[in-house]
C-alpha cells in the first residue's frame, strides 16, 4: 500500500463536503475505483505526523506558512499503478490551493507542479518507477 497525504487550503468542511459530492454513499474512507481508500486524518484524533522525520514536517509547514492540523489521507493499492487515479484526486483536492506529499519524496507538491510534471530531486508526483530505479529496487 502506497500513502499520499493531502493538505488543501481549504477548510476540512469544504474537503469532507467536496468527498461526500464527488464519492457520494460512502466514508470512513471514501473509496475511488475500490483501489484508493480516503481518510482525513489529524493530530488530534488520529496519527497525522506520527510517523514522520522532523525535517519533512519542517518543510511541509515552511511551504504551507503553518503547521497543518489535518490531511486528506489516500492509500493506493498494490493491485493497480494508481498514477491516473491520485492525479484525478489530488487535482480535485487542491483545486482551491494546498500541497500534497506522496511516499516517494518530501517534497511538497502543488498542483502546477504536479500537472505540469515538474520534476524535482530525478523524481515527479507519485513517481514510483523512478523512484524504485533511483534505489535498485524491483
Amino acid at each position: 500500500m502506497r500513502t499520499v497525504f493531502v493538505f488543501p487550503a481549504g477548510e476540512r468542511a469544504d474537503t469532507v463536503a467536496s468527498l461526500d459530492r464527488h464519492l457520494p454513499q460512502q466514508r470512513d474512507p471514501w473509496t475511488l475505483a475500490g483501489n484508493l481508500y480516503i481518510n482525513i486524518d489529524d493530530e488530534q484524533t488520529g496519527h497525522l505526523f506520527a510517523d514522520w522525520d522532523p525535517d519533512d514536517v519542517a518543510v511541509l509547514e515552511a511551504t504551507v506558512g503553518h503547521r497543518p492540523t489535518w490531511a486528506v489521507q489516500i492509500d493506493i493499492s498494490g493491485r493497480i499503478d494508481g498514477t491516473a487515479e491520485v492525479h484525478q484526486l489530488v487535482a480535485l483536492l487542491l483545486e482551491g490551493g494546498g500541497v500534497a506529499i506522496d511516499d516517494y519524496s518530501a517534497h511538497p507538491w502543488t498542483l502546477q507542479e504536479i500537472e505540469s510534471g515538474a520534476v524535482i530531486g530525478s523524481l515527479r508526483f507519485f513517481d514510483s518507477r523512478a523512484y524504485h530505479e533511483l534505489h535498485r529496487e524491483h
